[in-house]
């Protein structure tokens, strides 16, 4: 298990059940849940003006839109993200070649491996 306590986390991802259980499994262990954002607007708004942000969970298709705003706002200020997709990097843009990306179905043991990467 990764220990997130006191981390602040973006959440972006438009499928109400996978954001949920992101949701709960990052809180449960320890970590502050900034969304779940189903939009690429809401998330672009919280990647830009959270006080404080420690790393993002961003689905790469959120409402049929590619959420590469998200990534860049996110890259500009220096804020490390895991991308998830359920058609793995298939149509991903070569600027985000060196990005994580966590295929879905969402295993939990995945994410946290992906997790303890950013937060060695």
């Amino acid at each position: 298990m990764t220990n997130l306590e006191g981390r602040r986390i973006l959440v972006a991802e438009d499928k109400f059940f996978i954001a949920t259980e992101l949701r709960q499994e990052l809180e449960k262990n320890g970590a502050e849940i900034l969304g779940p954002s189903a939009s690429i607007d809401a998330a672009l708004r919280l990647s830009r003006t959270a006080d404080s942000l420690d790393a993002a969970l961003l689905d790469i298709d959120l409402g049929g839109e590619m959420a590469y705003p998200v990534a860049d706002a996110l890259l500009e200020r220096n804020v490390p993200f895991i991308f998830i997709s359920g058609f793995g990097r298939e149509g991903l843009s070569e600027k985000y070649a060196d990005t994580p990306l966590l295929d879905k179905p969402i295993v939990m043991h995945r994410l946290h491996a992906f997790l303890s990467g950013l937060f060695p």
